[in-house]
């Protein structure tokens, strides 16, 4: 019943079939366990034997190598018995050796002279025993050094040849020899050392050697006494470092255009210094091996101005100046330090580099005359600091402007010159600065003459004759000209160069030893007066030109006829030699007086502040008219030709226009004392060439004081506009009237003083031949003595 209703519920629930019985489960992986442990039984037995096997052979190894050492013990015991049985032999054979030469002599002096020959041939046997027994030696010690050799045992083999030459110094070059075998000997110890020195030789041209290593190569060649090869390898090797070293900067010298020669020197003079010590400690004082330090110091400094040459920038520029002086205030410096190792080498240093500074000194000073003289330039921007740049923006209008920019563009080329040099460079070739600087103000100047130059110039002057760019034809902008050129004179330019002078004066006072062997002859010989004159003698030459153009504007037409001639001091002019009552000078002189005033009115304006200027310059114009007055031939031609229709009138009217002259002078507080002087001259000519034609001064002339109160009478007249139309209107040179009409300007407070004692007064004139050029010796100089500076 129970399986009938087993099978009935097995139909009720047919999913049922698919489920596996437990039995069969255990049965199947029983069986794969079974399988995979006998499997692992196997690899393990046979791991068992392959560790069996290797324990085996391990053993037997290990019982061969101990059967080995255990020989090899023995083989070193055998041998040391060897070498004791040896030593022992060799014992008896000496003591054998020492008793059977005592029994021969023994023998010998027994059996007489029988026996002599006998007896000198055994002892020649024994002496081949005994020189045997040395050549052994010797052949020995040379295979223990062919060993030496042969495994590159330098040190070793060097060790014992110099043991060897100290044990038999006849093996030493210095000894001879005449025994055949001795030399020999040596022969081959010759060929010994000459292979060392080969092997010595190739290690030191390792690129790799380093410093512990060549010293050995070196200390070995002087252990071989091969002193002057190590010396050379010595240089040689500290010049390839140096070379290496100065390769490795040369690629970065174009990031360092200033200070890149300050680099090279260090590097050059710190190997030359660190050479020179390990000579002396390695070598000695040496003479011969000093000498080859100096000549290879002197190389290398040689190699070096070379080097700062070709890697420097452009000489014109100021990069280059600076690095020409950072190079010579580093090589000086460290020739300095290593006076005290025994090293002169400052005069040859100098003798390299004067001509490379020199030349770029004389670049530098050419672009900066391009600069200064190029009024047409570009744009390019020169910036001034106030300090520098205040002074001359006075003098800048609307017309002038580019003028001023060219005094502006010399200050700045020359401060920015100045600011390159060093101090050392400042001692040697301060003077040379100096100089330079002296001559491109004088270029300067020249360019300011080129603006002012009239229609009338000099044919000599062929330079003026050029294109100019730029021409001050006002007053305002001729005396802003000037006043720019005197403000650059007297208070820019020494502002600029007192780093130099200082320098040079510090120096001189301190007598510093340095300075003492860097300063030529040349610069003790730069005074700063000396200096200064040159820039006055620039000035000079501007001032008078500036006077000169404007006197010859004035006394000259644009038609070219003269207003100052001697026809006014004839007869038939009519009215010009009326003589009434209230004499007054000449129309031109009475036209010079209003030109005057004008142009101390503008002075007044554009030179503000620099009275001195305008009274040297005002002064100056006074002496030019009488100078050309003085000298003009034409003018004297006229006045002492026998036909010339002299009247007493004519003296007087020219007597009272000297007078009037001076009294201008002395009215505008002018130094008067020259001008004085040339119309005193020209008075006395003047009554030389009446008294010729019969007119008798004395009699037909008043007293001085007449004429020096009627002069001043004038200047008063004109002055208040109290004269009548005859001289109320007078042309000048464009065609336009000078009014004196009561207003005018005056160009000094001081007080008319009847005296010829003015503050200052005119020297002599500087040269005849020229109507401008007189020298302004007793008249303090503006550059020398302004106030402001």
């Amino acid at each position: 019943m129970k399986m009938v209703e087993s099978s009935e519920e097995e139909d009720d629930f047919p999913s049922m079939e698919t489920v596996t019985p437990q039995s069969k489960i255990d049965t199947v992986y029983q069986s794969k366990t079974e399988k995979g442990i006998r499997k692992i039984c196997f690899e393990l037995l046979d791991l068992k034997d392959a560790v069996e096997n290797l324990c085996s052979n391990t053993r037997t190894k290990y019982l061969a190598f101990l059967r080995l050492s255990d020989e090899v013990v023995e083989m070193k015991h055998e041998l040391n018995e060897l070498q004791k049985h040896i030593s022992s032999q060799g014992i008896l054979v000496q003591d054998l050796m020492g008793g059977v030469s005592q029994e021969l002599e023994q023998w010998s002096r027994a059996c007489g002279d029988d026996l002599e020959a006998v007896d000198g041939s055994q002892t020649r046997e024994i002496d081949d025993i005994f020189s045997t027994e040395v050549e052994d030696q010797r052949m020995q010690f040379l295979e223990h050094v062919d060993v030496f050799l042969a495994e590159h045992k330098i040190e070793e083999a060097i060790d014992a040849i110099d043991a060897e030459e100290r044990n038999h110094p006849e093996l030493k070059g210095s000894v001879e020899s005449s025994v055949d075998e001795c030399s020999s000997y040596k022969s081959a110890l010759l060929k010994r050392k000459a292979i060392l020195e080969n092997q010595l030789i190739e290690v030191s041209q390792q690129p790799s050697v380093g410093i512990l290593e060549l010293k050995k190569v070196l200390s070995g060649l002087l252990k071989l006494g091969k002193g002057p090869l190590a010396h050379q390898i010595f240089l040689k090797s500290y010049g390839s470092r140096l070379q290496r070293s100065i390769e490795d900067f040369l690629a970065l010298c174009p990031c360092y255009p200033e200070t890149y020669s300050a680099t090279l020197s260090n590097l050059v003079f710190s190997m030359i210094s660190l050479a020179t010590k390990e000579s002396g400690l390695m070598f000695g004082d040496n003479p011969v091996y000093t000498n080859r330090i100096v000549q290879w110091a002197e190389w290398e400094i040689e190699s070096l101005v070379r080097l700062v040459k070709e890697n420097a920038p452009s000489s014109e520029t100021s990069s280059a100046l600076r690095a020409a002086s950072v190079c010579v205030q580093a090589s000086l410096n460290h020739c300095s330090a290593l006076e005290s190792q025994g090293l002169k080498l400052m005069k040859l240093l100098l003798v390299l580099l004067q001509p490379y500074v020199e030349e770029v000194l004389e670049l530098n000073f050419r672009r900066a005359r391009k600069v200064v003289l190029d009024l047409g330039g570009g744009d390019e921007s020169m910036p001034l600091s106030p300090r520098f740049a205040s002074p001359l923006t006075t003098f800048v209008t609307s017309s002038d402007t580019m003028l001023v920019d060219c005094g502006m563009r010399f200050i700045f080329v020359v401060k920015e010159i100045v600011e390159q040099v060093t101090r050392l460079v400042i001692l040697h070739f301060g003077g040379n600065i100096l100089t330079r600087i002296s001559q491109l103000f004088d270029k300067y100047v020249e360019v300011l003459i080129k603006a002012i130059s009239g229609p009338t110039d000099d044919d000599n002057l062929t330079e003026l004759k050029e294109p100019v760019l730029f021409k001050a034809e006002t007053d305002s902008q001729q005396l802003a000209l000037l006043g720019t050129a005197f403000t650059i004179a007297e208070e820019l330019l020494p502002m600029v160069v007192s780093r130099i002078w200082n320098v040079l004066s510090e120096s001189k006072e301190a007598g510093n030893v340095l300075a003492d062997n860097l300063l030529p002859p040349t610069n003790n010989t730069l005074d700063p007066k000396d200096w200064r004159r040159q820039l006055q003698h620039s000035l000079d030459k501007l001032r008078d030109h500036f006077c000169r153009q404007y006197v010859l504007c004035f006394i000259y037409s644009r038609d070219g006829e003269t207003r100052l001639d001697a026809q006014i001091y004839l007869s038939g002019k009519g009215e010009d030699l009326t003589w009434g009552s209230d004499p007054l000078p000449s129309l031109p002189f009475q036209a010079l007086f209003g030109k005057l005033q004008q142009l101390a009115a503008v002075a007044g304006d554009v030179l503000l502040g620099r009275e001195k200027i305008q009274k040297v310059l005002l002064a100056r114009l006074t002496e030019t008219v009488v100078i050309w007055l003085s000298d003009e031939q034409e003018f004297w031609g006229v006045l002492e030709h026998d036909s010339a229709p002299l009247r007493p009138n004519g003296l007087r009217q020219l007597i009272l226009d000297m007078h009037f002259t001076v009294e201008i002078a002395r009215f505008a507080g002018y130094p008067s004392r020259h001008v004085h002087k040339i119309a005193s001259d020209i008075i006395a000519r003047a009554v030389k060439a009446f008294s010729a034609r019969g007119i008798d001064p004395q009699s037909s002339l008043p007293e001085d004081e007449w004429f020096v109160e009627t002069a001043k009478g004038a200047i008063n007249k004109l002055l208040m506009g109290a004269s009548g139309s005859d001289i109320s209107e007078i042309d000048d040179e464009d065609g336009e009237h000078i009014i004196m009409d009561g207003e005018h300007l005056i160009m000094d407070d001081e007080v008319i003083s009847d005296s010829d004692d003015s503050p200052s007064s005119l020297s002599s004139v500087d040269s005849e031949d020229s109507f401008a050029s007189a020298r302004m010796d007793e008249l303090e100089s503006p550059v020398l003595t302004d106030p402001e500076n």
